[in-house]
């Protein structure tokens, strides 16, 4: 299943995939975000849950990687990425609601994640609400958010 979304300064596609298809662009895009940028250590980065998470992937029209994001069994969202020059543009948007309408045709009712302080107001926006104080992770400070999925079987509440 795919999602075209296209802007008209710089278009770019959002996918479903998996990380036995799609690791190198996956880890591109995590690596540039959270470990040079960030400057969370490599080893924090990546874990078991990576074979097993639904994946989707944004690539710019060079098949060029540029965000990513993951959803686990639990119905956790995580591992949110957007190269820098892609910010603002919708990206990030479009991976999260390819994750929600994922969490929503799988039966999840409830979708968790734990955003970097940063990007809360981002999370806000799209219907999360904040269920906990401040807390340290990985060096960075972030909240608990969660989303309740509508009924409709069509969209999730909040998208």
């Amino acid at each position: 299943m795919e999602s075209l979304k296209r802007t008209t300064q710089q278009p770019y596609t959002c996918r479903l995939t998996s990380w036995q298809q799609d690791k190198d662009k996956l880890q591109c895009v995590r690596y540039a975000v959270f470990v040079e940028e960030q400057q969370i250590p490599a080893d924090l980065e990546w874990d078991e849950k990576d074979k097993d998470a639904i994946h989707v992937i944004a690539v710019n029209d060079s098949d060029q990687p540029v965000a990513t994001g993951r959803l686990l069994a639990d119905g956790q969202i995580g591992r949110m990425a957007v190269v820098s020059e892609w910010r603002g543009k919708g990206v990030g948007r479009s991976i999260l609601n390819l994750l929600l309408d994922a969490a929503h045709r799988r039966g999840d009712r409830v979708i968790k994640l734990s955003s970097q302080q940063t990007a809360r107001g981002f999370y806000l926006k799209q219907g999360f609400i904040q269920t906990g104080g401040p807390y340290q992770e990985a060096g960075t400070q972030h909240v608990s958010m969660c989303l309740q999925l509508g009924n409709n079987p069509a969209r999730p509440k909040g998208s």
